[in-house]
């Protein structure tokens, strides 16, 4: 029930991600509006589908904390709750990411060691895709967060870029260590001495420049990022319809990744963008069962646990 245009879009990408990857699907919401929705969508592999009752909904509008504690309901905290008890491998939601993490961080808890989870969001670049995080998750970070970003994204980027040594680099505004604020100077001083392959600081003009698979920022530099690439790809649009920019506008398209993986919670969460499609909700599913058949979460307890005491 989740974004904009729930449940349409969700449940038509769901649909054909159940004809395209080998998975079975549980849909959370009001049950009858759920039913009516899969019942006009196209005929597929309807026998994979569960429905699972949830009679509340969380408005994209609503403050999240208050909202969850006054509908017990919720979509988003039944399908957080179908995984932690066993019944789903991940969750997938469009909407209101408030809600989807703090429903996941509840439910779920973190992974050993984790201190804070973090959205990781997927970016094209000139050469191949590069995982940005903390894109929305934590808005004020201290520079062991960003250790522990780091750390994570490199797991991430292996089984979401294939990538089987990515290069860590960290947002900063400037190349030099001694670059940036005071998190961006300690934050580099960790990630120099952890188990990734840090590449230094990485300025804001090489972010799609390929020089990096993981870029490492706080939440609030890293939504606002995001938000810029996204309103990028709409002024794009506008333009003539040049060869150009048909393959720069399907490069930058957030359907063509999904969503975003939420790293460091006791379970695989991907969040989706309210104005999600229904191709990005298929591959949106995608990322979940790949990330599930990966072992992405065991994957993760491993890197966390190999961060030095004296890094932490």
């Amino acid at each position: 029930m989740g974004g904009d245009f729930a449940p349409g879009p969700i449940v038509q990408g769901v649909v054909a991600a159940a004809r395209a990857w080998p998975t079975s699907i549980r849909l959370v919401g009001p049950r009858d509006v759920v039913a009516a929705e899969l019942s006009r969508a196209p005929q597929g592999r309807h026998g994979e589908f569960a429905l699972v009752d949830a009679p509340d909904v969380v408005g994209m509008a609503e403050p999240p904390a208050a909202a969850l504690r006054r509908k017990p309901g919720a979509s988003i905290r039944v399908a957080v709750q179908e995984v932690a008890e066993g019944r789903a491998s991940a969750v997938v939601s469009a909407g209101s990411t408030g809600a989807t993490v703090m429903a996941a961080r509840t439910g779920l808890g973190l992974i050993a060691g984790v201190e804070r989870p973090a959205l990781a969001a997927i970016l094209p670049t000139s050469q191949r895709p590069v995982v940005l995080l903390d894109v929305g998750a934590n808005a004020e970070c201290r520079p062991a967060h960003l250790l522990q970003f780091g750390v994570m994204g490199a797991v991430f980027a292996q089984i979401a870029l294939s990538v089987a040594t990515p290069r860590v680099g960290l947002l900063s505004t400037g190349e030099e260590a001694c670059k940036g604020n005071e998190l961006t100077r300690e934050a580099h001083r960790l990630l120099a001495n952890a188990p990734v392959h840090f590449v230094g600081n990485v300025e804001a003009r090489d972010v799609y420049a390929g020089v990096a698979d993981v870029i490492v920022c706080d939440g609030f530099t890293g939504n606002v990022v995001l938000k810029v690439s996204e309103s990028l790809v709409e002024m794009i649009g506008t333009l003539s319809g040049s060869v150009l920019t048909g393959l720069v506008g399907r490069r930058l398209d957030a359907a063509e990744y999904g969503g975003a993986l939420l790293l460091g919670v006791n379970g695989i969460v991907v969040v989706g963008h309210g104005r999600s499609s229904a191709t990005a909700v298929e591959n949106a599913v995608g990322l979940a069962h790949r990330s599930s058949v990966e072992r992405l979460v065991e994957r993760l307890a491993l890197g966390i646990a190999a961060i030095p005491v004296s890094a932490a």
